[in-house]
């Protein structure tokens, strides 16, 4: 049978989605794992990754095309498997031929140094480099011309590491006068950094650090990314066996921590503010304990590494999970109440979850981090030395680290506890969290 692809959903209210280019063409090969396609909403534009190795036909939606969440959009054949109509009695495919160039009313077209690399011939924006729209975004808000940053994804694709990278070396080179009188130029950080990914957003003023939890990724942060100002530098670290980051084995939290504060060290440049979930708040908090003139301010939600309590079940569940029905009944305990993650939101998790390697090496994490569903780490006394400006955000109803933890925070600390959420605010009520964390900011401001 083929494999379906469907519009995926990225964030709690998407509802449409619109394909905004095929990077691959009908007929053709594709790897799992490799660009398929990609998207954009009123929120965030991101590259979708194929969910089966083999040949796309019965494409259904074209390059501008708005397409409901959950509706198939093409199908992915195995090699000499026999193609006929779209299955399940879909309407019929958009026009199969070759994906045209798309172009891009925003873009005008840029001239391309002689040198330019050729790659083959593929669906290309207006300037004629093939580049995923989050690179393209970084390109323009740093005044890089793609065609001369060397791209690293399939048929030599520029992404948004890629920009990145690039940046940082070309902005150490330039020599900008500085305006009398002026404050000193705001921290800077430069990615991929250390031997864990990291990707950049830049901007103006202090930037802002973003450590995810256990089985998430760097993508977890998009509804909450909207909720912040455009115009705000950031920083995601993949963890360890997450995201695009190394697998390998973590020998204790230990371990854990300084692989963390070795991507943190390459990637800071000055006092930043930190925000962290669920194990990557547990992880900040080990850093700031460490790095304290580094940590402009400290934003904690769900931080593991305040009690023993933990669900442990439900982090070996979405870990081992293989199928989105298996997934799906794991991620309805991450909000308050079930209906909180949709059968579309699930689908979506486990297309990147699809990799083997990546879920083996996240189950033998939890192993060594909650053996016997317990937390084998305890930052209670690292918690209770913090001295950067901290609030502590967790939802009254998380079912897997219980909010009662939160009671170890000092007097003076923020503790925001919220009603009728669960494990994952930034998701439920992102607008509430970028509010605590745009006033735990500004207090670090005045001090």
């Amino acid at each position: 049978m083929p494999v379906e692809v469907i519009m995926p959903k990225v964030d709690m209210d998407m509802a449409t989605g619109k394909l905004s280019v095929w990077h691959v063409s009908e007929g053709e090969v594709v790897a799992k794992g490799a660009p398929l396609f990609d998207i954009e909403t009123d929120k965030a534009a991101m590259e979708v990754e194929s969910p089966a190795t083999g040949r796309l036909h019965n494409i259904l939606a074209s390059p501008g095309q708005t397409v409901d969440v959950g509706k198939p959009v093409a199908w992915i054949y195995a090699e000499g498997e026999a193609v006929g109509a779209p299955p399940s009695g879909a309407a019929a495919p958009a026009a199969a031929t070759p994906v045209p160039a798309v172009a891009v009313a925003e873009e005008p077209a840029q001239p391309e140094p002689a040198t330019a690399v050729e790659v083959a011939p593929v669906a290309r924006a207006g300037d004629g480099v093939r580049a995923t729209p989050a690179a393209r975004r970084l390109a323009r808000t740093t005044g890089i011309a793609l065609g001369a940053v060397n791209g690293t994804g399939p048929r030599g694709r520029v992404q948004r590491d890629d920009v990145a990278a690039f940046v940082a070396p070309a902005a150490e080179a330039r020599t900008t006068p500085a305006a009398p009188q002026e404050a000193p130029a705001p921290a800077t950080l430069r990615g991929p950094a250390g031997d864990l990914a990291v990707t950049t957003r830049k901007g103006t003023g202090t930037p802002l650090v973003l450590i995810h939890g256990f089985a998430a990724d760097s993508f977890g942060w998009m509804p909450l990314e909207s909720e912040l100002p455009r115009d705000l530098p950031l920083s995601r670290i993949d963890l360890p066996n997450h995201g695009r980051s190394p697998r390998g084995g973590v020998r204790d939290f230990s371990d854990l921590a300084r692989a963390v504060r070795v991507a943190f060290d390459a990637a800071v440049d000055g006092p930043v503010h930190v925000l962290a979930h669920s194990l990557g708040g547990a992880v900040a908090l080990a850093l700031a304990d460490v790095r304290p003139r580094e940590i402009a301010s400290l934003t904690l939600i769900a931080p593991a590494g305040l009690g023993p309590e933990i669900d442990g079940a439900v982090l070996d569940g979405i870990a081992r999970a293989s199928r989105a029905e298996s997934l799906a009944p794991w991620l309805k305990r991450l909000t308050a109440t079930p209906d909180g993650i949709s059968w579309d939101f699930a689908r979506a998790a486990m297309l990147a979850r699809n990799d083997p390697a990546m879920r083996d090496a996240q189950l033998a994490m939890a192993d060594t981090l909650f053996p016997d569903g317990v937390q084998s780490f305890d930052l209670r006394a690292a918690l209770a030395r913090l001295t950067v400006p901290t609030a502590i955000i967790w939802g009254r109803r998380d079912h897997i680290i219980p909010w009662q933890h939160s009671l170890s925070a000092r007097g003076e600390m923020a503790l925001h506890l919220l009603h009728e959420i669960g494990h994952i605010p930034h998701v439920e009520c992102p607008a509430t969290v970028a509010g605590i964390l745009a006033r735990n900011m500004r207090q670090a401001s005045r001090q």
